[in-house]
């Protein structure tokens, strides 16, 4: 199900952007030379945002980092050079 929120947040977000986008832009009374690179700078805050709460709604927590799982990074207890 969470792929659902996922993709449904993804398409509201595109829209948005866009639309937020063109506020600006008609605020402004012109076109923006670097606008794709504006609306990935919009998208990609929005984004963020909103799919950490999609996560934290769902009670998903993001993955365990080497400390809280015991092990060091690189190194894994059934790896053939241990044997």
């Amino acid at each position: 199900m969470e792929i659902v929120y996922f993709t449904i947040a993804g398409i509201f977000l595109y829209l948005f952007s866009d639309w937020l986008l063109d506020r600006i832009e008609m605020r402004f009374g012109r076109r923006f030379e670097h606008r794709s690179l504006i609306f990935f700078v919009i998208i990609l805050v929005l984004s963020m945002g909103l799919f950490n709460l999609i996560q934290y709604l769902q009670g998903g927590h993001s993955a365990p980092n080497a400390r809280d799982s015991g092990t060091e990074i690189g190194i894994n207890a059934d790896s053939p050079s241990d044997r």
